[in-house]
């Protein structure tokens, strides 16, 4: 397991006690439980069991676990539960849910770049303006985005659109007209990119979102690829209309 690791920007202890703190934010490490021994740990993880006892002492400074003499390590809570971001079933929905939350945006890059599009996407616009962000909550990152915007579009107000988030932006602008919006989720792994954009494990589950809006002649005004940590996103779906 070590190799999911050791492309990953955080220490290498730092990330055994994430995935430590998964299991245990997710049930698989029950409350009461006793956890695995360090050389237990160190051979699961592929790591030394210096690196296990430091991922360890850091899980027991946030007070999730403890060790009891003679007895083993044992889980005594379950980390806090940040608020999380409900995935929008509607364009007005996800514009007003980044309406509210409002996100700290963080760049990472800006250029020009072709997004990879599928026949049923729509025909492309005659260039893209490319940028790739983190967005940041309270606490932490919660997803990094790649967006690729229509240039047209972009150049009808690039402050906003480089400082805000896109989609509320789109919305309110009275020239663009949108007649398709497309929303596709999968489950993935982080990778090396979004692991150190994210700092979690490049192991780590992620919901990985991509958004593509058409204008009324087809053409494919707005393609947006985001990837959200997993413990960040809920999905709820009316099943009753």
């Amino acid at each position: 397991m070590k190799g999911a690791f050791v492309d990953s920007a955080s220490p290498l202890y730092v990330q055994v006690a994430d995935a430590m703190r998964e299991r245990i934010a997710r049930g698989a490490w029950a409350v009461g439980a006793l956890i695995p021994t360090l050389t237990q740990l160190s051979e699961e993880f592929e790591v030394s069991p210096i690196t296990v006892r430091l991922a360890v002492q850091m899980l027991k400074r946030e007070g999730l676990i403890s060790t009891k003499q003679g007895r083993g390590t044992f889980v005594i809570s379950r980390p806090p539960v940040h608020p999380k971001m409900r995935i929008e079933t509607s364009l007005r929905g996800l514009a007003e849910g980044y309406r509210t939350s409002r996100p700290k945006l963080v760049a990472l890059e800006e250029g020009h770049r072709v997004p990879e599009l599928q026949p049923e996407d729509g025909k492309p616009a005659p260039k893209y303006r490319y940028m790739r962000r983190i967005h940041m909550g309270p606490r932490q990152a919660n997803s990094v985005i790649s967006v690729y915007l229509d240039e047209r579009v972009f150049k009808l107000n690039p402050r906003r659109f480089r400082n805000e988030t896109i989609i509320p932006v789109l919305l309110d602008l009275p020239e663009v007209k949108i007649a398709r919006a497309v929303q596709t989720l999968t489950i993935g792994k982080a990778g090396t990119d979004v692991a150190k954009a994210l700092s979690i494990s490049a192991s780590a589950p992620v919901a990985e979102i991509r958004r593509v809006f058409s204008s009324p002649d087809g053409t494919v005004l707005y393609v947006g690829e985001v990837v959200y940590r997993a413990d960040f996103i809920r999905l709820e779906m009316n099943l009753i209309d």
